[in-house]
């Protein structure tokens, strides 16, 4: 908004979103499975990018499959046939998740066997796919970036596998304890939310002959929850961390990359992340106002 105009981007949800957000610019209700109102908020606002972000994420997908497939996938197709139709530049995020047990997974290229375990990857595959497919056959514009696990201060977790590092956070300030979920020596692909915004917008704004592929894998940075809490704990140094591992998530982490090779995204259109795993936390914290001498007054 701060660049295109706040009238100029429209947020829409199913739920109310908080005032400050209700407030700072266009807000609608859209529901992904009602194709007619889709088609009318798209003629009537006259888009032209749409960002597509609906989806049931890993582990609450697992416990929902039938909601997860209606959302994630009817969902998509939706989208997919709006924006053929309408000539619009579409944005779909695909993630981590897309993987499963037989890929390579340190480091995991932008090619390479893609068999996920979860409802959650099945439809972002699906939904690379369909993109590619629609790009080649209808001459759609489909942008795809496969995100690491999304670190955010303005956010609550929202179950997902790596959600653990937000959650760290909020319990670090809080109580001074936090219980993972996961085996402190889980290694995954992390990125803080202001890069992942940039390398949206970055792939968006690219030339269309620039791009060699039509989904990118990005990186920042990878970590374990244990290198995470040393992290933290140079911060607010009485933290207590104690695992407690759910086994539907463990078994997702495992199936997942370690670490993505995203050098096609560098040299096709000049991605470079900013935040490594000191900024990261510094900024987590001062975003949360607090630093150490808060969380040891308190």
């Amino acid at each position: 908004r701060k660049r295109f105009g706040k009238n100029n981007v429209i947020l829409s949800d199913i739920r109310k979103p908080a005032d400050n957000v209700f407030y700072s610019g266009p807000f609608i209700y859209a529901d992904i499975l009602d194709y007619k109102n889709l088609r009318e908020i798209v003629v009537n606002n006259r888009i032209t990018w749409m960002f597509h972000y609906s989806a049931l994420l890993s582990a609450v997908g697992e416990a929902n499959v039938p909601l997860a497939r209606a959302v994630n996938i009817t969902g998509l197709h939706n989208v997919l046939d709006i924006a053929a139709e309408h000539n619009l530049r579409l944005f779909v995020p695909s993630t981590i998740g897309a993987f499963g047990p037989t890929s390579p997974r340190n480091p995991t290229p932008d090619l390479c066997i893609q068999r996920p375990r979860t409802i959650y990857g099945v439809s972002k595959v699906h939904a690379e796919l369909m993109g590619e497919y629609y790009h080649y056959r209808y001459g759609l514009d489909f942008r795809c970036l496969r995100y690491p696990g999304i670190i955010s201060a303005d956010s609550q977790p929202g179950g997902g596998t790596t959600d653990y590092a937000v959650q760290i956070f909020h319990d670090a300030i809080k109580t001074g304890k936090f219980q993972c979920n996961l085996k402190p020596d889980t290694r995954l692909p992390m990125m803080y939310i202001d890069d992942c915004l940039k390398a949206t917008l970055e792939v968006m704004d690219a030339p269309a002959e620039a791009l060699s592929m039509r989904t990118y894998n990005i990186s920042a940075m990878s970590f374990t929850p244990e290198e995470l809490a040393q992290e933290v704990q140079k911060h607010i140094p009485e933290l207590e961390v104690t695992y407690n591992v759910d086994k539907v998530r463990q078994a997702i982490a495992d199936s997942w990359p370690m670490n993505f090779d995203d050098r096609n995204a560098r040299r096709d259109w000049g991605w470079k992340h900013d935040y490594d795993l000191p900024e990261l936390v510094t900024t987590m914290f001062s975003f949360l106002g607090s630093d150490s001498r808060i969380a040891q007054a308190n």
